[in-house]
C-alpha cells in the first residue's frame, strides 16, 4: 500500500535527519551550555555539513509527513514513527558504536509488536 511506502519514507529522511545530527555534533564535541558560548557554538554548528544535511532531511520529512497526513488518521500514522527508534538504534550500534543492550533489544520488540498492533487496525483515509 502506498501510505505505508510514504510513512516508512518519512520515518526513514527523519531517522537520517537524527543520525547525521550526531555525526555533526560529535564532530563539534561536547560544550558548556552558556550564554558566552551562544556565538561561537552557534557559529560551529551553522557550519557543520552534517549538521547542515540534518536539518535539510527533517524539512523533507515535514513534506513527507504532511502528505501521510492528508491520507490518513493521526492516531494511525504518528505511532509508525516508533519505527523510527529501531533504525536509529540499530543504525547508532553500527555508525556510532552506541552499545545495544538487552533492555534495549528488549524494547525495540515491544516497539515492533505496538507497531504491528497498529498496522492490524488499518489506516482510515481522512475523510473531509
Amino acid at each position: 500500500m502506498m501510505i505505508f511506502g510514504l510513512i516508512l519514507l518519512g520515518v526513514l529522511l527523519n531517522a537520517a535527519a537524527q543520525l547525521m545530527l550526531k555525526a555533526g555534533m560529535s564532530q563539534i564535541g561536547h560544550f558548556e551550555f552558556s550564554l558566552a558560548n551562544t556565538v561561537p557554538i552557534g557559529l560551529k554548528v551553522m557550519g557543520n555539513p552534517p549538521i547542515l544535511g540534518g536539518l535539510v532531511l527533517y524539512v523533507m520529512s515535514v513534506g513527507v509527513w504532511l502528505l501521510v497526513l492528508s491520507r490518513v488518521q493521526v492516531s494511525f500514522a504518528y505511532p509508525m514513527l516508533s519505527i523510527g527508534y529501531i533504525v536509529n538504534a540499530l543504525a547508532a550500534n553500527y555508525l556510532f558504536g552506541e552499545p545495544l543492550t538487552s533492555m534495549r533489544v528488549l524494547g525495540i520488540f515491544i516497539i515492533i509488536a505496538g507497531v504491528y498492533l497498529v498496522a492490524q487496525s488499518g489506516g482510515q483515509p481522512v475523510v473531509n
